[in-house]
């Protein structure tokens, strides 16, 4: 079991601490989606083709590093890098039922001798995009981080400007920590850099949620929610 923390307790002593393992580019099955390592020959030409659809979210590159991407040479190309990094480690999002890729995710800002992790680089296509699959990615990584691997911290980081994303780390049970003032320059401007992070200690009862929220039960026959994470969280605390 990972030693356990909490907010109080700076300065404890860790006497049984042990370094965590790096993360490793297996698979990852839930129900809804796999998590694969990112295979470019499989995954490129399904993904361009999601990123291009007349549904496509015109804003999905604005706050990632790339992109976005006029051929598919060139996201083949970032694939084949992405396929190719262990920091950070891309994992392909898989539709259980269809078979084809959905989205890219990763860990990065792997520290292992301090048990600290982050998920980001999240480019999800907008036919994933709110859907259960989108969360039960993010499920499948925090599972794996902390029961799996002993990780003891799990990051979430983003542009202050993000607000979509700085509702999904509170939506997902990630605590915000504050803002880190010109932390980056992307893209050519100043990047503030909003915080969150969730403890091993914290994570038995976010568990519960996201488990309880993907339950079967917790959907109707057209794939609605009847109750968000937020309710449940409620009802559980």
């Amino acid at each position: 079991m990972p030693q356990q923390s909490t907010a109080a307790d700076t300065g404890r002593p860790l006497p049984d601490w042990k370094p965590a393992p790096l993360p490793q580019p297996i698979p990852l099955q839930g129900d809804s989606i796999r998590l694969l390592p990112v295979d470019p020959a499989r995954d490129a030409s399904d993904l361009y083709e999601a990123e291009h659809a007349a549904d496509a979210d015109p804003t999905q590159w604005d706050y990632l590093a790339v992109g976005p991407f006029d051929n598919p040479q060139d996201f083949s190309a970032w694939l084949k890098n992405c396929a190719a990094s262990r920091d950070p480690l891309f994992f392909t999002v898989v539709d259980q039922h269809s078979g084809k890729p959905t989205g890219v995710l990763s860990y990065l800002a792997i520290t292992p001798e301090h048990g600290s992790i982050e998920i980001g680089h999240i480019w999800f296509s907008a036919r994933m995009q709110r859907t259960r699959q989108a969360t039960e990615a993010i499920y499948l990584l925090a599972r794996h981080a902390f029961d799996d691997l002993g990780y003891r911290r799990l990051e979430w980081k983003c542009n202050s400007l993000n607000l979509r994303s700085q509702k999904a780390a509170l939506r997902f049970g990630f605590t915000p920590e504050g803002l880190f003032r010109q932390h980056r320059v992307f893209k050519g401007k100043n990047r503030d850099t909003a915080w969150f992070s969730m403890l091993d200690s914290e994570w038995p009862a976010q568990r519960a949620v996201f488990e309880a929220w993907l339950h079967a039960d917790n959907f109707d026959s057209a794939g609605k929610q009847k109750k968000s994470l937020q309710q449940i969280r409620a009802e559980q605390a």
